[in-house]
């Protein structure tokens, strides 16, 4: 095998210097603490302040695979950005990213490691991103599609995990409800599609709530399915002007920072269990015609 190492010789213009790997090593980490700081500080505005929760949601909603901690970090650096690549990344797209943009920094899993008490842990990395509204040229993006209501509404009960029951009322005025003894979902007849999605969307969420925690209890789940269903409206378009963040609870007011973005976990993952089977509803029913006319 032939070595070309030769080619490299006296171009450096100074002496041989080897390369300093615990002083990147040590940059690095100074780096995702800094991360780390930045996401908690973030984490207990979010918990604090009403507003900047429901920014904290919208940045999630449009990020909806990215972790809380990093759409914390986004909305901490650039609350606005709706699509977020590195430079290779934009480069495949083939665009070109502006001279001298700001970044955004975000925590990239890396490799896996043995923590000394045997379990499996997973390092970061900081990665370096730029949102579309920063690069040159044109960018393609999927056209916005304005789904016919039934689709829409047949979609978010495509394998309910529970079965789901019309009534003429429910108490308190609700345009739905989960009745978790019974394991079903009442809906009321009569509502208009958007109304049916946000409340069908918050009971779901509770119904989901209910398979994972240990001990459900529809109060203190109120928050959790209310901030999901808020999670899916903003991703189908259905209006969230009626959602209201201004009277936190009071245990999510005094979480620390890992709890809150416990919390924060939780909601994104409800929502996206939801979001997953209502995405795989919509692949099914979209005609050939239509997936010819999006390549």
């Amino acid at each position: 095998m032939s070595n070309f190492d030769d080619i490299f010789a006296g171009k450096s213009g100074s002496e041989n210097r080897p390369f300093d790997k615990e002083a990147w090593a040590e940059k690095k980490q100074e780096e995702r603490k800094e991360l780390y700081a930045l996401a908690d500080s973030t984490a207990t505005e979010v918990n604090k302040d009403g507003d900047k929760f429901r920014q904290y949601l919208d940045v999630q909603s449009r990020f909806s695979r990215y972790t809380p901690t990093n759409a914390l970090l986004i909305l901490a650096q650039m609350p606005e950005a709706t699509q977020l690549k590195d430079f290779d990344g934009w480069r495949e797209a083939g665009v070109s990213v502006q001279r001298k943009p700001k970044s955004v920094k975000i925590l990239e899993p890396g490799k896996e490691y043995d923590r000394e008490d045997g379990t499996r842990g997973t390092s970061f990395e900081v990665k370096r991103v730029y949102d579309v509204s920063q690069t040159r040229g044109r960018v393609r993006s999927a056209p916005a599609v304005k789904l016919d209501d039934r689709v829409m509404l047949k979609a978010l009960i495509h394998r309910t995990p529970v079965p789901i029951q019309t009534v003429d009322s429910l108490p308190n005025n609700m345009g739905a409800m989960y009745d978790h003894n019974q394991q079903v979902i009442f809906v009321c007849r009569g509502m208009g599609a958007e109304d049916i999605f946000r409340s069908v969307s918050k009971e779901l969420a509770h119904a989901e709530l209910a398979g994972v925690r240990q001990n459900y209890n529809r109060s203190d789940a109120a928050f959790a399915a209310y901030s999901a269903s808020y999670l899916l409206c903003k991703r189908y378009g259905v209006d969230v002007s009626d959602y209201n963040f201004s009277r936190l609870p009071a245990s999510f007011r005094e979480s620390s920072p890992q709890q809150v973005r416990e919390t924060l976990t939780e909601i994104r993952d409800i929502a996206n269990q939801i979001g997953t089977r209502m995405y795989r509803a919509l692949e099914q029913n979209r005609t050939p015609k239509s997936k010819e006319q999006e390549r």
